[in-house]
């Protein structure tokens, strides 16, 4: 019995996807389909008892891999080696399999069976678990003493990129300090970056290493710094210095400006100065991303940039670059210059390290050979240029050029179409995709596309799978597989335009830029209509349930229920007037207004007060990432997608414009806007 899926498709004249069969996959239907859903559900609310009940019902299913995988990962502490060696063979060069063991290496590093690890870990095709690297090395570590100097800095670097605890690297970097390849600063540093990040239990961990009696310690100053650095006296030991640098951290992620007084009237001159300037870093820190007018003022009390954080440096820049209605160009030139080398090489740090040189730059005579901070700039420049994302837009328009999409690459043959319809792994992602299994099915897809082959596929597989993809709705697929290719660009992939009637004739009707509803939605919900984010908003233009029935009533929907948010038509009804409605309060901001569809409007209302900005300045500016990452994304899919509907060069920067606070003489702010 096929599943209701499979027979819409095949009554459509498209087979949405074709498994190869291995021994063990004979049949799918509803039924089965029906116990692969149920088998999921109580898999994630750990019910062993009844994926044993359930797993006769998978045998044969084209995602049985799945349903084993559950039942044995919810028993995998009790199982035997030979249960986990079974299913490997059983599933081998599927998903499942190399999950599985990425689980089991976890489950063997916590019960430091080292042979056992070593003897599985050359199997590992994912190599995407750091805990799972950290335990590798640790075990390279013990059979060869002689490589820590190697293995230090890998170490460290997937240590301190942990936001969590985790035994895997904690165990390895307690080892190598142990042995002096790590040092006890880098515990500490680990420490501070896990105190600014609330995660008390990694700095727990990080300073039991080192110093286990200062943990009591540790717990005190979490439960109130405030208290803490008012009753402690005195600092003369290391450690004892760290822990003031810790309290320090913690209370300026709530009060930068209490902070910065503890430091000026009592800590400061007990502490060193690199620990002194980790504090002044971290209370700017805070304070620029509070917006805050005192935040450079904090920023210049440090001595040393380099003894700060990358992350404290990309605030420093913020904050430089708000500082007025002209940025503090000597200053962002030297936070860039004083970040990792691949800190500076991202996007956003090398556009704005050449604005900065180019502020300062001496013009250059017609005959004259370019000077070397103007020619710096300008490979800087290049070295981003492109269409694929928000500052390398930007760097296409400083060099004098406007953004035009490059021509679509070679057409896929039908060889490369074939061998992407028969990849067993991307069938089995888009089976489970199409029976409500999405986060299975996208785990599974991206695993055969980035992790199966080493390397990843290449250009044309992505390309191929990509199509795969597109040609069955799977526009997310669709969107994220294109994007992995680095010199291929296909435009029609990355941005998609389902619904394009529906959306345009809205748009229009309205007086919204279709570009700009397609750029919004492509990063709400890649255009999957089902789509729920973790706090409720719904549909392909992710409305909440109180902004739709506001909306609703708004335009004078009549008889709307919650129930409708799904409907696609209701949903791009209510999602364009909202944002039609957002765009109409900021004054035709479409940086503010897609701020305002994010965090709600209060908050960019409050975001845009301060000097008049470059919006590119602005975004940069907005305390929250997901927001900050979103306005520039959004923004930069419009430019794409209005070069693509009007077959027209673009202008980003045209697009973004600037932002201030509301003029006096504009209408008041809709504050019945939810």
């Amino acid at each position: 019995m096929l599943s209701k899926f499979l027979v819409t498709a095949l009554i459509s004249g498209l087979a949405p996807f074709y498994i190869p069969a291995p021994a063990w996959a004979q049949t799918s239907g509803s039924r089965a389909d029906e116990a692969l859903v149920e088998m999921n559900k109580a898999f994630k609310r750990g019910d062993k008892n009844r994926l044993t009940q359930l797993l006769p019902q998978a045998k044969g299913h084209a995602l049985e891999p799945w349903a084993a995988y559950w039942e044995l990962k919810a028993r995998l502490d009790e199982a035997s080696a030979r249960e986990v060696q079974d299913f490997m063979t059983r599933y081998a060069g599927s998903y499942q399999e190399d999950r599985l063991r990425n689980d089991w290496l976890l489950l063997l590093g916590q019960r430091r069976d080292w042979a056992a690890f070593a003897a599985e870990y050359p199997n590992f095709r994912m190599g995407d678990d750091r805990d799972v690297r950290c335990y590798a090395l640790l075990v390279e570590h013990l059979k060869n003493p002689g490589a820590d100097a190697q293995l230090a800095d890998e170490v460290r670097r997937n240590w301190f990129a942990q936001r969590e605890a985790s035994d895997g690297c904690t165990s390895a970097a307690s080892r190598l300090i142990g042995n002096r390849n790590l040092t006890q600063q880098d515990a500490w540093i680990k420490a501070r970056l896990a105190t600014e990040a609330n995660r008390p239990r990694a700095a727990r961990d990080a300073v039991e290493i080192i110093a286990p009696e200062a943990v009591s310690l540790v717990n005190e100053l979490n439960a109130s710094p405030t208290r803490f650095l008012a009753t402690k006296v005195i600092a003369i030991r290391k450690v004892r210095k760290e822990i003031i640098v810790l309290a320090l951290v913690k209370l300026a992620s709530t009060d930068a400006d209490g902070a910065a007084r503890f430091v000026e009237d009592k800590w400061g001159m007990q502490l060193s100065t690199e620990e002194r300037n980790w504090a002044w870093g971290a209370i700017g820190r805070q304070a620029a991303s509070k917006l805050s007018s005192d935040a450079l003022g904090y920023f210049s009390k440090v001595s040393k940039d380099t003894d700060l954080s990358d992350d404290m440096l990309g605030w420093k820049v913020r904050a430089a670059l708000r500082a007025g209605s002209t940025p503090r160009w000597p200053v962002v030139l030297g936070a860039i210059n004083a970040m990792s080398d691949g800190a500076r090489k991202e996007p956003v740090w090398a556009y704005w390290k050449a604005r900065a040189l180019l502020a300062n730059a001496p013009a250059a005579a017609a005959s004259a050979p370019v000077p070397p901070q103007r020619a710096e700039a300008l490979a800087l420049l290049q070295s981003i240029a492109s269409v694929r994302g928000f500052y390398e837009q930007l760097a296409l328009e400083e060099l004098g050029q406007k953004i035009t999409l490059p021509a679509r690459p070679q057409a896929l043959s039908v060889e490369e179409k074939e061998a992407a319809r028969l990849s067993p792994g991307l069938n089995r992602a888009a089976y489970a995709i199409a029976i409500g299994l999405r986060s299975e099915g996208v785990r599974e897809w991206n695993y055969s596309t980035n992790l199966h082959a080493r390397g990843g596929m290449g250009e044309r597989e992505l390309l191929a799978a990509a199509q795969f993809a597109c040609d069955r709705a799977i526009w997310d697929r669709c969107i994220n597989t294109s994007e992995r290719t680095d010199a291929a660009f296909d435009a029609e992939q990355r941005f998609p335009m389902p619904f394009r009637d529906a959306v345009i004739q809205r748009s229009r009707e309205i007086g919204l830029d279709p570009a700009y509803v397609y750029g919004l939605i492509r990063q709400e919900s890649r255009f999957i209509m089902d789509a729920s984010s973790s706090v409720g908003a719904s549909g392909l233009m992710q409305v909440m349930p109180a902004t739709a029935r506001e909306t609703a009533r708004y335009i004078g929907l009549t008889g709307f229920t919650a129930d409708q948010i799904n409907d696609r038509d209701t949903n791009i009804i209510i999602g364009t007037a909202y944002l039609k409605r957002a765009l109409d309060d900021f004054g035709g901001s479409m940086a503010l207004a897609a701020a305002a569809y994010n965090a709600g409007p209060g908050r960019p209302r409050n975001w845009r007060n301060g000097p008049i900005l470059e919006a590119a300045i602005w975004a940069e500016n907005v305390p929250f990432s997901e927001t900050r990452d979103y306005v520039k994304k959004v923004l930069s899919n419009t430019t794409n997608y209005a070069a693509m509907l009007s077959g027209q060069p673009q202008s980003l920067k045209a697009r973004l414009g600037m932002v201030g606070p509301r003029e006096t003489s504009a209408p008041p702010s809709d504050e019945k806007m939810p």
